[in-house]
Protein backbone atom coordinates (compact mmCIF):
# COMPACT_ATOMS: atom_id res chain seq x y z
CA UNK A 1 0.00 0.00 0.00
CA UNK A 2 1.05 3.11 -0.90
CA UNK A 3 1.91 5.86 1.72
CA UNK A 4 1.84 9.02 -0.34
CA UNK A 5 -0.51 11.70 0.89
CA UNK A 6 -2.81 12.46 -1.52
CA UNK A 7 -5.79 15.14 -1.49
CA UNK A 8 -8.11 11.93 -0.58
CA UNK A 9 -5.93 10.50 1.95
CA UNK A 10 -4.79 13.76 4.01
CA UNK A 11 -8.76 14.76 4.03
CA UNK A 12 -9.85 11.16 5.11
CA UNK A 13 -12.67 11.89 1.86
CA UNK A 14 -14.14 8.51 1.70
CA UNK A 15 -14.47 8.27 5.48
CA UNK A 16 -16.36 11.74 5.14
CA UNK A 17 -18.10 11.28 1.71
CA UNK A 18 -19.52 8.14 3.59
CA UNK A 19 -21.11 10.19 6.73
CA UNK A 20 -24.56 11.52 4.67
CA UNK A 21 -26.42 9.30 5.41
CA UNK A 22 -30.25 10.12 4.60
CA UNK A 23 -33.04 8.14 6.48
CA UNK A 24 -36.18 8.93 4.59
CA UNK A 25 -37.66 5.82 3.23
CA UNK A 26 -37.76 6.27 0.04
CA UNK A 27 -34.95 8.22 0.23
CA UNK A 28 -36.05 12.56 0.00
CA UNK A 29 -33.72 14.31 -2.55
CA UNK A 30 -33.65 17.06 -0.16
CA UNK A 31 -32.31 15.23 3.13
CA UNK A 32 -28.87 15.82 1.74
CA UNK A 33 -28.85 18.93 1.36
CA UNK A 34 -30.34 19.23 5.46
CA UNK A 35 -27.57 16.51 6.22
CA UNK A 36 -24.93 18.62 4.45
CA UNK A 37 -25.44 21.53 6.08
CA UNK A 38 -25.58 20.75 9.61
CA UNK A 39 -22.67 18.36 9.21
CA UNK A 40 -20.24 21.64 7.93
CA UNK A 41 -21.86 23.64 10.66
CA UNK A 42 -20.55 21.01 13.22
CA UNK A 43 -17.22 21.29 11.78
CA UNK A 44 -17.33 24.76 11.40
CA UNK A 45 -18.27 24.58 15.66
CA UNK A 46 -14.95 22.47 15.73
CA UNK A 47 -13.16 25.52 13.80
CA UNK A 48 -14.68 28.22 16.54
CA UNK A 49 -13.91 26.26 19.47
CA UNK A 50 -10.34 25.93 18.56
CA UNK A 51 -9.47 29.55 18.24
CA UNK A 52 -11.86 30.52 21.13
CA UNK A 53 -9.32 28.06 23.14
CA UNK A 54 -6.31 30.35 21.66
CA UNK A 55 -8.24 33.64 22.38
CA UNK A 56 -8.64 32.54 25.97
CA UNK A 57 -5.04 31.66 26.04
CA UNK A 58 -4.22 34.73 24.63
CA UNK A 59 -6.10 36.57 27.09
CA UNK A 60 -4.79 34.88 30.06
CA UNK A 61 -1.27 35.83 29.03
CA UNK A 62 -2.30 39.06 28.11
CA UNK A 63 -1.45 38.78 24.82
CA UNK A 64 -3.56 41.76 23.56
CA UNK A 65 -2.69 41.26 19.84
CA UNK A 66 -2.54 37.52 19.62
CA UNK A 67 -5.76 38.29 21.30
CA UNK A 68 -7.66 40.60 18.58
CA UNK A 69 -6.02 38.11 15.56
CA UNK A 70 -7.54 35.44 17.37
CA UNK A 71 -11.26 36.83 17.68
CA UNK A 72 -10.94 38.57 14.37
CA UNK A 73 -10.62 34.81 12.99
CA UNK A 74 -13.76 33.58 15.11
CA UNK A 75 -16.03 36.77 13.38
CA UNK A 76 -14.89 35.12 10.06
CA UNK A 77 -15.97 31.70 10.53
CA UNK A 78 -18.81 33.00 12.62
CA UNK A 79 -20.06 35.06 8.71
CA UNK A 80 -19.52 31.81 7.23
CA UNK A 81 -21.61 29.67 9.57
CA UNK A 82 -24.28 31.71 9.46
CA UNK A 83 -23.92 32.49 5.31
CA UNK A 84 -24.14 28.83 4.75
CA UNK A 85 -26.80 28.18 6.75
CA UNK A 86 -28.79 30.24 3.77
CA UNK A 87 -28.87 27.41 1.97
CA UNK A 88 -31.31 25.85 3.80
CA UNK A 89 -33.69 28.67 2.68
CA UNK A 90 -33.90 26.93 -0.26
CA UNK A 91 -35.89 23.83 1.07
CA UNK A 92 -39.24 24.19 0.40
CA UNK A 93 -41.46 23.85 3.49
CA UNK A 94 -43.59 20.79 1.96
CA UNK A 95 -40.51 19.17 1.00
CA UNK A 96 -39.15 19.04 4.43
CA UNK A 97 -42.01 17.68 5.74
CA UNK A 98 -42.11 14.15 3.67
CA UNK A 99 -38.58 13.72 5.30
CA UNK A 100 -38.73 15.61 8.95
CA UNK A 101 -40.08 12.62 10.85
CA UNK A 102 -37.12 9.97 9.76
CA UNK A 103 -35.43 12.94 12.17
CA UNK A 104 -36.77 11.25 15.38
CA UNK A 105 -36.31 13.62 18.37
CA UNK A 106 -32.49 15.10 16.85
CA UNK A 107 -32.55 18.57 17.21
CA UNK A 108 -29.96 21.39 16.84
CA UNK A 109 -30.68 22.05 20.70
CA UNK A 110 -28.80 19.11 21.49
CA UNK A 111 -25.50 19.97 19.50
CA UNK A 112 -22.86 19.69 22.11
CA UNK A 113 -20.33 21.59 20.32
CA UNK A 114 -22.83 24.80 19.78
CA UNK A 115 -23.71 24.25 23.70
CA UNK A 116 -19.54 24.34 24.37
CA UNK A 117 -19.28 27.56 22.33
CA UNK A 118 -22.27 29.57 24.35
CA UNK A 119 -20.48 28.32 27.49
CA UNK A 120 -16.55 29.02 26.59
CA UNK A 121 -18.55 32.97 25.11
CA UNK A 122 -20.22 33.23 28.51
CA UNK A 123 -23.78 32.23 28.63
CA UNK A 124 -24.19 31.48 32.48
CA UNK A 125 -28.18 32.71 33.01
CA UNK A 126 -30.48 29.82 34.27
CA UNK A 127 -32.36 29.64 31.30
CA UNK A 128 -29.12 28.49 29.82
CA UNK A 129 -28.57 26.24 32.50
CA UNK A 130 -31.00 24.87 32.71
CA UNK A 131 -31.42 23.90 28.74
CA UNK A 132 -28.17 21.79 29.85
CA UNK A 133 -29.17 19.99 33.06
CA UNK A 134 -33.10 19.37 31.48
CA UNK A 135 -30.75 16.61 29.11
CA UNK A 136 -28.85 15.01 31.77
CA UNK A 137 -25.58 15.31 33.01
CA UNK A 138 -23.23 18.11 31.17
CA UNK A 139 -21.00 17.01 28.16
CA UNK A 140 -17.55 17.05 29.40
CA UNK A 141 -16.89 19.66 26.86
CA UNK A 142 -19.07 22.09 27.94
CA UNK A 143 -18.03 21.30 31.29
CA UNK A 144 -14.57 22.20 30.68
CA UNK A 145 -15.95 25.53 29.19
CA UNK A 146 -18.00 26.57 32.00
CA UNK A 147 -15.11 25.89 34.11
CA UNK A 148 -13.17 28.29 32.67
CA UNK A 149 -13.61 32.37 33.67
CA UNK A 150 -15.75 33.72 30.69
CA UNK A 151 -14.60 35.81 28.02
CA UNK A 152 -15.69 39.63 29.38
CA UNK A 153 -14.21 38.29 32.67
CA UNK A 154 -10.86 37.74 31.35
CA UNK A 155 -11.09 41.29 29.01
CA UNK A 156 -11.98 42.88 31.50
CA UNK A 157 -8.71 41.68 33.82
CA UNK A 158 -6.59 42.57 30.95
CA UNK A 159 -7.88 45.91 31.43
CA UNK A 160 -7.17 46.12 34.78
CA UNK A 161 -3.51 44.96 34.44
CA UNK A 162 -3.19 47.67 32.06
CA UNK A 163 -4.16 50.10 34.61
CA UNK A 164 -7.63 50.73 32.51
CA UNK A 165 -11.49 51.07 32.83
CA UNK A 166 -13.70 50.24 30.00
CA UNK A 167 -14.57 53.85 29.88
CA UNK A 168 -10.64 55.31 29.25
CA UNK A 169 -11.00 52.89 26.29
CA UNK A 170 -13.12 55.47 24.55
CA UNK A 171 -11.08 58.54 25.48
CA UNK A 172 -7.99 59.84 24.72
CA UNK A 173 -6.02 60.74 21.98
CA UNK A 174 -6.81 57.75 19.54
CA UNK A 175 -7.78 54.20 19.60
CA UNK A 176 -5.11 51.36 20.77
CA UNK A 177 -5.03 47.80 20.36
CA UNK A 178 -7.25 47.27 23.99
CA UNK A 179 -10.28 49.45 21.99
CA UNK A 180 -10.04 47.19 19.29
CA UNK A 181 -9.82 43.99 21.17
CA UNK A 182 -13.24 45.61 22.74
CA UNK A 183 -14.99 46.55 19.58
CA UNK A 184 -13.91 42.55 17.56
CA UNK A 185 -15.65 41.49 20.97
CA UNK A 186 -18.61 42.81 20.27
CA UNK A 187 -18.87 42.10 17.11
CA UNK A 188 -18.26 38.51 17.56
CA UNK A 189 -21.38 38.73 20.12
CA UNK A 190 -23.20 40.99 17.30
CA UNK A 191 -22.14 38.24 14.58
CA UNK A 192 -23.56 35.20 17.02
CA UNK A 193 -26.86 37.03 17.40
CA UNK A 194 -27.14 37.85 13.79
CA UNK A 195 -26.34 34.10 13.27
CA UNK A 196 -29.91 33.48 15.88
CA UNK A 197 -32.02 35.51 14.31
CA UNK A 198 -31.26 33.91 11.08
CA UNK A 199 -31.90 30.72 12.85
CA UNK A 200 -35.14 31.91 14.43
CA UNK A 201 -36.43 33.38 10.68
CA UNK A 202 -34.98 30.25 8.71
CA UNK A 203 -37.19 28.02 10.85
CA UNK A 204 -40.31 29.86 10.78
CA UNK A 205 -39.79 30.23 6.89
CA UNK A 206 -39.78 26.47 6.26
CA UNK A 207 -42.09 24.75 9.61
CA UNK A 208 -44.09 28.12 10.39
CA UNK A 209 -44.14 30.32 13.92
CA UNK A 210 -46.27 27.98 16.15
CA UNK A 211 -44.47 24.70 14.97
CA UNK A 212 -42.89 22.82 17.98
CA UNK A 213 -39.23 21.31 17.25
CA UNK A 214 -38.43 17.81 17.23
CA UNK A 215 -36.17 17.66 19.56
CA UNK A 216 -39.82 18.49 22.03
CA UNK A 217 -38.51 22.51 22.23
CA UNK A 218 -41.10 25.24 20.80
CA UNK A 219 -39.79 25.29 17.63
CA UNK A 220 -38.97 29.19 17.09
CA UNK A 221 -40.51 30.62 20.15
CA UNK A 222 -37.91 28.67 21.64
CA UNK A 223 -35.19 30.39 19.96
CA UNK A 224 -36.33 33.67 19.72
CA UNK A 225 -36.14 33.78 23.46
CA UNK A 226 -32.23 33.26 22.77
CA UNK A 227 -31.71 35.87 20.38
CA UNK A 228 -30.94 38.80 23.26
CA UNK A 229 -28.48 36.97 24.99
CA UNK A 230 -25.79 38.73 26.16
CA UNK A 231 -21.86 37.88 26.42
CA UNK A 232 -20.48 40.56 26.83
CA UNK A 233 -23.34 43.16 28.82
CA UNK A 234 -20.47 45.41 30.38
CA UNK A 235 -19.35 46.19 26.65
CA UNK A 236 -22.48 47.13 26.00
CA UNK A 237 -23.15 49.17 28.80
CA UNK A 238 -20.43 51.31 28.85
CA UNK A 239 -21.61 53.05 25.89
CA UNK A 240 -24.51 54.36 27.63
CA UNK A 241 -22.42 56.35 30.10
CA UNK A 242 -21.42 58.79 26.93
CA UNK A 243 -24.83 59.88 27.12
CA UNK A 244 -25.92 60.83 30.39
CA UNK A 245 -27.81 57.08 31.17
CA UNK A 246 -27.14 56.04 34.40
CA UNK A 247 -26.26 52.52 35.88
CA UNK A 248 -29.33 50.23 36.43
CA UNK A 249 -29.85 49.64 40.15
CA UNK A 250 -28.06 47.32 41.69
CA UNK A 251 -25.09 47.05 38.66
CA UNK A 252 -21.41 47.15 39.47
Amino acid sequence: MSDEVTYGTYLSLDALLALQRPRSQPEHPDELLFIVVHQASELWFKAILHDLDGLVAALEAREVGQALWRVQRVNTLMRIVSEQLSSLSALPPQHFAQFRTFLGTSSGSQSIQFRAIEAASGLRDDHFMHALEERGPIPPLVQRALGRPTLQELFLRVLDGAGAKLEDLYLGPGPGLLFFLAEALLEYEQQFAQWRFKHVQLVERIIGPQTGGTGGTLGSRYLMRTVDQRFFPKLWEVRSRFFGVKKPPGAP
